[in-house]
């Protein structure tokens, strides 16, 4: 079930983090990249992808990204 916060599967395929230009994985409301450990906001279904909305991810954060591949 898509929600506001779904980014259209399409859509994320063409997205990559504006720091390492890295595929972005979507987890719950934000887009997270684990080669700069960072998670952008989703807001009604749009990213921000600006390193001012970022936060860093927790190490715990990295190896739960890193074990879904």
């Amino acid at each position: 079930m898509s929600t506001k916060s779904d980014v259209d599967p399409t859509t994320l395929k063409l997205l990559v983090c504006p720091v390492t230009k890295a595929p972005l994985t979507q987890i719950g409301e934000e887009l997270w990249c684990s080669a700069s450990a960072s998670a952008y906001p989703i807001v009604n279904g749009k990213p921000l992808l600006l390193s001012d909305s970022a936060r860093t991810l927790s190490l715990e954060e990295v190896d739960r990204l890193r074990n879904r591949r």
